[in-house]
């Protein structure tokens, strides 16, 4: 597998040489001008980083959004993958990553080799696979999808083809159920949406019986069976805003609630404990990998120049078609 990430020189800074006297948020603002650099923050990132940033959202517009700029670094705080398509999407850019420890179990689940094999097992089938993985799988894939725009990109592939769908089982019978489509299944998942539970989630029901229940279709379906609306890390978002209801209960990444509360202020939004949690008061379903990412990260990166993603000219080539054939395929009015 190819290291996509350049770490930080020898001499590099590191967290012992931040005085505590340091204004971390304002030195941040001093090296954004300096080196014309944008900060992109995922939703899943937590409120700190995402009132840094100069956009927040999922992880495709924000690399299509820093595309658009005319920044020269690329500050991605958010997991590798991510980082990796930004550079996909702008190669002649610097992009950087504040933790090169920032993975996802998905792309972990799904290796190039054991996913050549998968595809070479299935010469007949359309590989269709989730924009979570490495930029080495994407290469060996046929078109990319987002949870936002997978149903639509489905719905368009030919219907003698039979589809594999990887690396996400959850996410893909999800789409299967939805379009119809037999799929064979690359048997991955997220560790935060797999934590959450029926039990807890009934019993917040039954703590707040008016409350609506939104859900990413990354969970698996014994948890989407309780949703009233499934979608996207933005369509969650956006329904929250539109949803007369005045309880949401969140079957996603909790850090996203900091965007829920901006855009709807005037309701309550209750996150389904993670695993170890309780419904009163229990630990949240945190990402282990976006957490990695912190303010003093993000100085270091900016000050360092690394970590920051580098790939070979022709992996970024192949991994850019499944890309661009996911854009043309995308729906003509919103492309993520």
């Amino acid at each position: 597998m190819i290291d996509t990430i350049v770490l930080p020189p020898i001499e590099a800074l590191t967290a012992k040489d931040i005085v505590a006297s340091l204004d971390l948020v304002a030195e941040i603002d001093r090296l954004r001008r300096e080196k014309n650099a944008v900060i992109l923050a995922h939703y899943y990132q937590n409120s700190t980083l995402q009132d840094l940033a100069d956009y927040v959202g999922d992880s495709l517009d924000l690399s299509r959004k820093a595309a658009s700029t005319t920044a020269e670094v690329i500050v991605f705080c958010g997991v590798r993958f991510m980082a990796e398509v930004a550079k996909i999407l702008s190669p002649q850019r610097t992009v950087l990553l504040p933790d090169a420890a920032a993975g996802c179990t998905l792309e972990e689940s799904c290796r190039p080799e054991e996913f050549r094999s998968f595809r070479e097992s299935h010469p007949e089938h359309i590989a269709v696979t989730y924009i979570n993985c490495s930029a080495e799988v994407k290469a060996l894939s046929d078109v990319i999808v987002t949870s936002s725009n997978a149903e639509w990109i489905v719905r368009q592939l030919p219907q003698d083809r039979p589809v594999l769908f990887a690396p996400d089982q959850h996410l893909g019978r999800y789409i299967s159920g939805k379009t119809g489509r037999a799929m064979t299944f690359w048997p991955g998942s997220c560790v935060v949406h797999t934590q959450f539970s029926v039990s807890a989630l009934e019993h917040l029901k039954a703590q707040h019986p008016q409350a609506v229940v939104v859900a990413h279709p990354e969970c698996p379906e014994h948890i989407l069976a309780y949703a009233d609306h499934i979608g996207s890390t933005r369509s969650l978002l956006d329904f929250s805003v539109k949803t007369t209801a005045a309880e949401i209960i969140v079957a996603t990444e909790p850090n996203l609630i900091h965007q829920m509360v901006k855009a709807a202020p005037g309701k309550k939004f209750i996150p389904v404990p993670g695993a170890s949690g309780t419904c009163n008061g229990g630990l949240s379903a945190l990402c282990p990998y976006m957490a990695l990412n912190t303010v003093e990260k993000l100085y270091l990166c900016l000050i360092n120049g690394a970590p920051r993603v580098e790939m070979p000219g022709w992996l970024m080539q192949e991994a850019r078609k499944p890309l661009e054939l996911m854009l043309e395929l995308s729906p003509p009015a919103k492309k993520q």
